[in-house]
């Protein structure tokens, strides 16, 4: 959609930086440091710029593309420049993972000490092989959670300091006082899953939303007064630890970018063919969630090849690339309720083959829809 500016400030967000980096990655003195994002995304300015050159880093900077000219070309700049420390989203770790372990075999990646995630919550899988083929089970393994609002890390283990377990955030940083709440905004005590805040301020956290700073506290403080809403979901189990289960809006998370369902229905909804959209997120091996969508046409028309093709560039035309369905589905009608709201999770439902549990259906409108949905969903 369309970007908002978040608001840091100068001194805060490069002292937080400059300590989140040199404690959650053990950063020394003489290592070499390489974190692969994207100089546009927040981790790029927050872990390739400003926190590891305050802290006078080491910094190897990359631009290209992690399997060009080959799978292995990773690791190949790990041996040639003995990186020390290297940060990376799950989306490259599954994606050079499904490519097999024999672009592992020409490096020995004896250098490495740290690794890092970042981006979206890790599978257990990525992380034992990350950890077990990559860091030759040699190395401390820091899962990151934090969001460009927060500046940086958040909640993470201190490389070297932490006990970690697969797929886990772990412990919250200096300072940072993470609460997990119910719906009605209460507190939950020890073990529990619900939503994620953030009970305190802390140096890199957001100052404001450019030019509309009405919308910084609806969206960030409103709702439950008293804390920093993430519009995360995590779940803190009996140690302790933190994990991150995914967004509680109707946010999609593909290869650590953040897209609104919203404003992919919208692009879809702008050809003329089509009556109504609906897009959700569901699981990808590779990319953590990918994008399906549903459209139903206008009265008269016909679904085709032709058509589904138009409907794709048309996303990719409005928003971009990352946006692009990795399903697109013709439907005669969307599950609603009787209030014309589309009913979303039963269509997740559909598409994971767990109709046997579709939950509470007494708001649905019209039943018939879920089976006329089930025997059509058909990619084209």
């Amino acid at each position: 959609g369309k970007p908002k500016g978040i608001v840091h400030s100068t001194g805060g967000y490069l002292v937080y930086v400059a300590s989140t980096h040199k404690y959650v990655f053990d950063y020394r003195e003489n290592d070499v440091y390489w974190c692969n994002a994207d100089i546009g995304w927040i981790t790029g300015h927050s872990y390739v710029v400003y926190g590891p050159l305050a802290n006078g880093a080491t910094n190897v900077i990359f631009e290209g593309i992690p399997t060009y000219p080959s799978p292995s070309i990773m690791w190949d700049i790990i041996d040639k420049h003995k990186v020390n420390i290297f940060y990376t989203s799950p989306t490259l770790i599954r994606s050079l993972m499904a490519k097999g372990n024999q672009y592992l075999q020409d490096s020995t990646r004896e250098s490495l000490r740290v690794l890092g995630s970042v981006g979206e919550p890790i599978n257990s899988e990525a992380w034992q092989w990350y950890n077990q083929y990559i860091g030759n089970s040699n190395c401390e393994v820091a899962d990151t959670w934090w969001q460009t609002e927060t500046g940086g890390v958040l909640i993470s283990p201190l490389a070297g300091m932490t006990k970690t377990k697969p797929g886990a955030a772990t412990k919250p940083f200096f300072g940072i006082v993470p609460v997990i709440l119910d719906e009605d905004g209460k507190p939950l005590a020890n073990a529990a899953s619900g939503i994620l805040a953030i009970a305190n301020s802390w140096p890199g956290q957001m100052r404001g939303i450019y030019g509309d700073h009405a919308r910084f506290i609806d969206t960030y403080f409103k709702s439950y007064p008293g804390y920093y809403l993430t519009g995360d979901g995590a779940r803190r189990d009996e140690d302790g630890d933190y994990w991150i289960t995914g967004r509680i809006d109707d946010v999609i998370n593909v290869s650590g970018h953040r897209l609104c369902t919203a404003e992919i229905e919208g692009a879809l909804a702008l050809h003329p063919n089509v009556a109504e959209t609906a897009v959700i997120g569901t699981p990808h091996s590779i990319k953590g969630e990918c994008i399906s969508a549903f459209v139903k046409l206008v009265e008269g028309v016909n679904h085709s090849n032709e058509l589904m093709e138009e409907l794709i560039k048309l996303v990719c035309k409005k928003i971009g690339a990352i946006a692009t369905p990795e399903n697109l589905h013709f439907v005669a009608e969307l599950p609603k309720t009787r209030s014309g709201k589309i009913m979303r999770r039963i269509l997740r439902k559909i598409v994971n083959n767990d109709t046997d549990n579709l939950g509470d259906l007494s708001t649905l409108s019209e039943p018939c829809v879920i089976a006329e949905i089930s025997l059509n969903e058909k990619l084209l």
